[in-house]
């Protein structure tokens, strides 16, 4: 399940089918490469991911801002800074099994989408990525590198470039010369 906070600027849509018949929509003020993807777009790699991680159960996320993202990590973590992705795996046991959820920071992730060379729905896709597979237990802070060679693993299963893991490690893959996959095209650039 995707949840768009309301906070979010780019989150903004009419609440109902009479509300977006009415409403004249303009285009987006940000470019193509900026602007955030569908949450069927989102729920269809949610699934394809979490089958590829083989994590069973339902997971939510939350696309939020910098500010709720800062909150959940002083809150839970104890660390008073923003971040890309946060993973609450679940801890109540139930007939209806409950993966966890996510909470991603859209201004974070539309910053690294720019840093990176590729689109924000790319970002995105990686951060999800990412979180899932610390929903299924992997810890990249304290393993010996098994999140980063899974990681790797499913990010060329899934058609994505490089992990969050594998950025810390290596320079970013537009620097590196490898193209971005399906539905990571480069962002486009102003021509001077």
């Amino acid at each position: 399940m995707i949840l768009l906070d309301q906070d979010l600027d780019a989150a903004k849509r009419p609440r109902s089918k009479a509300a977006a018949a009415s409403t004249v929509w303009r285009r987006s003020p940000l470019p193509w490469s900026e602007r955030l993807p569908t949450s069927a777009t989102l729920r269809r790699f949610l699934s394809d991911a979490q089958s590829a991680v083989r994590l069973r159960g339902q997971v939510t996320v939350l696309l939020t801002t910098d500010a709720a993202l800062r909150n959940l990590n002083r809150r839970f973590r104890r660390k008073n800074n923003p971040t890309d992705v946060l993973s609450f795996p679940s801890a109540i046991p139930g007939p209806e099994k409950t993966a966890g959820d996510l909470a991603i920071s859209v201004e974070t992730a539309r910053r690294q989408a720019n840093e990176h060379g590729h689109a924000l729905t790319c970002e995105l896709k990686i951060l999800i990525l990412h979180g899932l597979l610390h929903l299924a237990g992997y810890d990249h802070e304290s393993d010996s590198g098994q999140m980063r060679r899974r990681e790797r693993k499913l990010r060329t299963e899934l058609r994505l470039p490089e992990g969050l893991t594998e950025r810390v490690e290596s320079r970013s893959s537009t620097q590196r010369g490898i193209k971005p996959a399906r539905g990571c095209k480069p962002a486009r650039r102003p021509q001077p």
